[in-house]
């Protein structure tokens, strides 16, 4: 297979990789010339993209023989066995490893300028390269990505030697490799063009796929007609991960809830689109008995559900905050989860799933339950309503968090599980 230049070969490369974008995967570029290949791969999965910067520790008398490697964040892989047969003394570690570190230092502050590393703890990991020779950079990348709080780590280069993809297939949780040629001899040959990459296109690439992942998609005011009503709202469209997530607010809310336009941004940012609106008008909220009639708020979900799928044909969520989650999940039973119809996921936040009543026993779609631990009575009626789902369903309980998550870090949370559950669930029908 033969890569018509390093832009080519990641948007192939990223073909492969598609599945991968339900995990809101982080994309690393081996700097230099792997960065080119990267930015094609973290375009095409809406992932975000870094440099992975990390330096080889040499054995002093054979350099090219590597008793470990050092990362960013104080990170640092020792082979002991080699330090052992090498003969390699605490003084000559010592040494090598902070002549390393300072160029580290530098490289990782050329390319990044004043931007933070992105954290990789608990993350999906894909260290990409543009090709592997040997694989002894990639191999100590991985580890280093590993070592930084990576839960998986993905490999994947255009291609690589029959013996080095050998090798690297079982150090890594998965090689992606698109060539593996016989009479391999050097990464270039396999590419019409393999210029030098400088370091000023390193960082123009880093710095535009920055820019492009922090832009934010710009919400429409929207009219939608549920139960005989005009309803407004903001609909954001869906983006990479091509799902859609409706919010049904809770008792004395509405579309500004300041909670769900926080955990919908946190979606926004994952790729998912969101829509956020009023499930009453205001003359029906000044009397207070409408905000628990469940039945009406989950027929209006339901028409507002079909507007949107009408407008946007891609996988629907519902999340529901208090009374809403109940109507969320009345509306879900109603709906049923047949593919292109149905509701694909629910997340519930500090909600009242028991007011669904004997709905709760007909839903079908996987169903995430957040309380907080101090939401005492709250936690209490959603471990009884639990008890009733016949669907895939779980109940994350936030610590120390009261029934608004108004505590330092808790709200973070909510977003986190919610986004985790949509983008397994609904992304996961998409593809």
């Amino acid at each position: 297979m033969l890569f018509a230049d390093r832009a080519d070969a990641g948007q192939r490369l990223a073909e492969a990789l598609r599945p991968l974008a339900a995990s809101d995967p982080v994309v690393l570029g081996l700097p230099r010339g792997g960065v080119p290949v990267a930015f094609r791969v973290a375009g095409e999965l809406g992932a975000s993209l870094d440099v992975i910067v990390v330096r080889k520790l040499g054995v002093p008398y054979h350099p090219e023989l590597g008793f470990g490697a050092i990362g960013e964040g104080g990170v640092r892989v020792i082979s002991e066995d080699i330090v052992r047969r090498g003969h390699v003394s605490e003084a000559d570690i010592a040494a090598v490893e902070r002549t390393e570190k300072a160029e580290l230092l530098r490289r990782a502050r050329t390319f990044r300028g004043d931007r933070p590393r992105i954290p990789l703890a608990g993350r999906t990991v894909i260290v990409v390269d543009d090709g592997v020779a040997t694989g002894a950079t990639a191999l100590a990348a991985c580890a280093v990505a590993r070592a930084q709080g990576a839960a998986r780590v993905v490999l994947a280069v255009p291609v690589a030697s029959p013996d080095a993809a050998e090798r690297l297939r079982g150090q890594v949780d998965e090689l992606v490799c698109l060539s593996t040629p016989y009479g391999f001899s050097a990464v270039g040959e396999w590419y019409r063009d393999f210029g030098q990459t400088p370091d000023e296109e390193v960082v123009s690439l880093l710095a535009a796929r920055a820019a492009a992942a922090e832009a934010p998609r710009t919400p429409v005011e929207v009219a939608v007609e549920a139960g005989g009503v005009i309803l407004p709202g903001e609909l954001t469209e869906a983006g990479d991960a091509g799902a859609v997530v409706v919010f049904a607010h809770g008792s004395g809310s509405s579309r500004h809830s300041p909670r769900n336009r926080s955990v919908a941004a946190a979606l926004n940012r994952a790729g998912l689109g969101t829509l956020l609106f009023d499930l009453l008008t205001p003359a029906e909220e000044a009397d207070r008995t409408n905000v628990f009639d469940i039945t009406t708020l989950a027929g209006r979900l339901v028409d507002v559900t079909d507007w949107v799928r009408r407008r946007t044909p891609v996988p629907v969520g519902l999340f529901g905050a208090s009374t809403g989650a109940a109507a969320a999940l009345r509306a879900a039973a109603a709906i049923g989860t047949q593919p292109g119809e149905g509701i694909g996921a629910v997340v519930s936040r500090g909600g009242r799933p028991d007011l669904a009543g004997d709905g709760l026993g007909d839903v079908r779609a996987p169903t995430l339950l957040i309380v907080g631990g101090d939401d005492t009575r709250v936690l209490e009626l959603n471990r009884q309503a639990q008890a009733q789902l016949h669907c895939e369903n779980r109940l994350d309980v936030v610590a120390g968090a009261t029934h608004l998550f108004e505590e330092p870090g808790a709200l973070d949370e909510v977003a986190e599980l919610a986004r985790e559950w949509f983008t397994g669930h609904l992304v996961a029908r998409s593809g």
